[in-house]
């Protein structure tokens, strides 16, 4: 719903939409929400993402790596360690990682949770059958999705860590 009210203001705000039209849609919209639930219609369950906050990479050459997206995509480069380097890709950033092999591979991704909670988003993993990693994190924490990807969860603007 929120969605639909902020187009809605951006169409009120670039004149497509006249102060009329936008109260007259905004009443229909919030009728329509408490129809549903007066209904007994199911609303949404589940956790929002509400970003991809990061991607992160292991390759067989941290620095290589490294040096190539920072040149060639201009990746400032945020915070490094010895085996860790994050790169800067608009609020959202690029994980890379020294790797033991020789094949580069995509190690994770994260999500940026509306309204996160580690440990409400760990019980319905559980009750899924799905395992994690770090049963005590609280900012952010690692599962395995149900195809085996790994798959990180936090706040939308969680920064990362290196090691």
């Amino acid at each position: 719903m929120i969605q639909a009210i902020e187009k809605m203001l951006l169409d009120l705000e670039r004149g497509h939409l006249s102060r009329r039209q936008f109260a007259v849609s905004l009443a229909a919209l919030a009728t329509s929400a408490c129809a549903s639930r007066a209904l007994g219609i199911p609303q949404p369950t589940g956790f929002r993402a509400v970003s991809l906050n990061h991607v992160t990479v292991r390759v067989p050459d941290l620095h290589r790596t490294s040096q190539f997206y920072q040149e060639f995509f201009r990746m400032p480069l945020k915070q490094h360690s010895s085996t860790v380097h994050i790169l800067g890709v608009g609020d959202s950033f690029f994980g890379i990682e020294q790797g033991e092999s020789k094949t580069a591979m995509v190690d994770h991704y994260d999500f940026g949770i509306a309204h996160f909670n580690a440990d409400e988003i760990r019980a319905k993993l559980q009750e899924r059958g799905l395992k994690f990693l770090d049963p005590k994190a609280q900012e952010s924490f690692k599962f395995l999705d149900p195809d085996g990807f790994q798959v990180q969860v936090n706040a939308p603007d969680y920064i990362g860590h290196v090691s």
